[in-house]
């Protein structure tokens, strides 16, 4: 019930927020091409975090009030998150606003600075990484084996949630599926409601998402992933976050020589999921 409601007060707070930055989202900064050549607004993910940052802020104020229910998660998993969402966010919004897009994939990122060039995507990429060591550690003491094994979940699953992003509502999709399936994996376990209202939130854009007038950029697919990411580490045990992990390093490396969205169009019922409500250009495109 917890984990519902977070869903639930996560999408109001998306959908308030979507209402109010709309008019921002038509600037020409946040102009774009997707896929089909259509224009779209990037970087919509700015959605999300002030989402998770208005809840937040409430459930803040209404526990100093002595109002709401201690059940709804522990405090570090609540700040740990908000750091993740803040940190990725941010870095994601500097690529999405600045990245040029000629170095592409960790040997693209990498390379250009073996040549003296930090590339947005690069700095997504290094930023990226202590913003998880430092969300991670927010959670709690821990050695510093497991915190870089931690911290390692939470930055290659918010890849991982960017890799997605290749088409309409695929991120958003896959995020909600994988909440459920660990939210039933932990037994609904409070410290998930976190993640649920990044989760909730990114289900307020997915109209407009399948629409194709919007896309979350990496401003919104990082943290959708992040969040999981940092979920799963704060609900479950060590052997299975390394098992995670193994599986996160192979899907990582995997994108760097295989499409996902071939694979996915390749097999009838993931191609059926993945254009599921998109708009009928969508569908018709291979």
């Amino acid at each position: 019930m917890i984990l519902v409601l977070a869903l639930l007060v996560g999408y109001l707070a998306g959908r308030l927020a979507w209402l109010l930055l709309r008019p921002t989202f038509r600037l020409a900064v946040f102009a774009r091409r997707n896929y089909r050549d259509a224009p779209v607004a990037t970087a919509t993910g700015l959605v999300v975090a002030a989402a998770v940052l208005l809840v937040e802020a409430g459930r803040t104020l209404a526990e100093a009030a002595g109002v709401g229910d201690d059940r709804a998660g522990p405090g570090p998993v609540r700040a740990a998150t908000v750091v993740a969402v803040l940190g990725l966010c941010l870095l994601g919004l500097a690529d999405d606003l600045a990245g040029a897009g000629e170095s592409r994939g960790f040997r693209g990122h990498l390379a250009a600075l073996v040549r003296g060039r930090l590339t947005t995507g690069g700095l997504k990429l290094t930023g990226g990484a202590a913003v998880c060591v430092l969300a991670a550690g927010a959670l709690g003491p821990a050695s510093l084996g497991w915190l870089l094994v931690d911290a390692a979940v939470v930055a290659l699953a918010a890849n991982l949630g960017n890799l997605l992003d290749r088409a309409p509502g695929r991120t958003t999709k896959v995020g909600g599926a994988a909440f459920l399936g660990l939210a039933v994996a932990v037994g609904g376990d409070p410290a998930l409601s976190a993640a649920a209202v990044v989760v909730g939130a990114s289900l307020a854009l997915l109209l407009e998402d399948l629409r194709e007038r919007i896309m979350l950029g990496d401003a919104g697919a990082n943290v959708v992933g992040g969040a999981l990411g940092l979920g799963l580490v704060a609900t479950t045990a060590p052997g299975v976050r390394a098992w995670v992990l193994a599986g996160l390093v192979v899907l990582n490396l995997a994108s760097e020589a295989v499409s996902f969205s071939r694979v996915i169009d390749r097999i009838p019922p993931l191609r059926a999921l993945d254009r599921a409500g998109s708009t009928p250009a969508r569908r018709q495109w291979r």
